[in-house]
């Protein structure tokens, strides 16, 4: 078991109304009527008021090439990382010096030495830290990130461990590019970042709060499934240009058709049916998304409320999201069951059975 005692969003601090930055992309993205309704249409059905860009609305139309995105990138993507782990630790009450294992995910930028590298030289982590750079598991990356710290944990118990995910997606735009995943891709995704502090059962904050008789949510189990035939349904096409969005229509449909069974599976492991579920963390991935959980798992109205609500306030933040729909969870009372769960390139599922003990 692990439990996790803090989990700190962050954003950047440039935040606009959807209908702002659907305006300064369709200048440029649709230069036909007809190409400017159906852009202004799907931005518009996306669920979403807000979102913050790493960079001021007006520099986006200048952006010209892979290398120069890529170096905004890492020049964005550090300050953002420390901001979430030094609220992280600090409600943890831990310092950088306690933290044994770093696992570090992002899908919208590339460094090597990779930017967990550059994070605890910045932040002054041990030299002993054991780090996880993780590229490629895009949106699924937050859920997948806390069981694998999870598995870390099971092996170091008195240990302490961070996730934390950056996703500057703003960042990956493709003015060339007029598909409709680009169209789709260009009115959800936003920017920000989160860091989550996991500790072992037998690490004395984890029993100081048993003691205490303090809920925190502790990691119970968690499954992995990577659906066949789906490679081409969700991810990158890395070009010249940078990262261009496959998004094929056909997600729904593989939520459909394979995502209850696995969620059933988990819960039947520990003894347990989707009635003993209380709190749904679901990736906000977009509307269509949202509602096919919802349909999978005949949830009632108002189950995946937390996602929604995030969606709404911060757009698609990939691998980030799920975290930001964690925070927003917040605290709950002891023997709170909660399935997170998250889709993402492969095409992978991950989920997370939770409970606050």
């Amino acid at each position: 078991m692990s439990r996790i005692l803090a989990v700190a969003p962050a954003l950047p601090d440039h935040a606009h109304a959807q209908a702002e930055i659907t305006g300064m992309l369709a200048d440029r993205l649709a230069d036909e009527p007809a190409a400017r309704a159906v852009l202004q249409r799907v931005h518009a059905a996306s669920g979403i008021s807000t979102r913050h860009l790493a960079l001021p609305l007006e520099q986006y139309a200048g952006l010209d090439g892979f290398g120069e995105t890529n170096a905004l990138f890492v020049e964005h993507a550090l300050p953002l990382a420390e901001r979430a782990v030094t609220a992280a630790l600090a409600e943890a009450g831990l310092a950088v010096d306690d933290v044994d294992h770093l696992f570090f995910t992002t899908v919208t930028g590339v460094q090597a030495p990779s930017l967990d590298a550059l994070l605890a030289t910045s932040m002054g982590f041990r030299d002993d830290l054991r780090r996880i750079p993780s590229f490629g598991l895009g949106c699924v990356a937050g859920a997948a990130g806390l069981a694998r710290v999870h598995d870390y944990l099971a092996g170091h118990p008195t240990g302490v461990a961070l996730l934390v995910s950056v996703e500057l997606c703003s960042l990956t735009l493709q003015w060339d590019d007029r598909s409709m995943a680009n169209v789709v891709g260009t009115g959800i995704f936003g920017d920000g970042a989160a860091a989550v502090v996991m500790v072992g059962e037998e690490h004395p904050l984890a029993i100081g709060a048993r003691a205490a008789g303090r809920a925190v949510p502790r990691v119970v189990a968690s499954r992995s499934a990577l659906y066949p035939d789906s490679a081409e349904m969700i991810g990158w096409r890395v070009g010249s240009h940078g990262f261009s969005l496959m998004l094929a229509a056909g997600v729904p449909a593989l939520i459909d058709g394979n995502f209850a069974g696995g969620v059933d599976a988990l819960l039947a492991s520990q003894g347990l049916e989707r009635a003993d579920v209380d709190e749904w963390i679901a990736h906000p991935g977009g509307p269509r998304i949202l509602e096919s959980f919802s349909a999978a798992l005949d949830l009632a109205p108002g189950a995946l409320a937390a996602a929604w609500e995030t969606m709404d306030r911060v757009g698609n933040l990939s691998s980030a999201a799920v975290l930001h729909v964690l925070a927003a969870v917040g605290d709950r009372p002891t023997g709170t069951r909660a399935l997170l769960f998250a889709l993402g390139p492969g095409v992978t599922a991950e989920l997370v059975l939770l409970e606050w003990s």
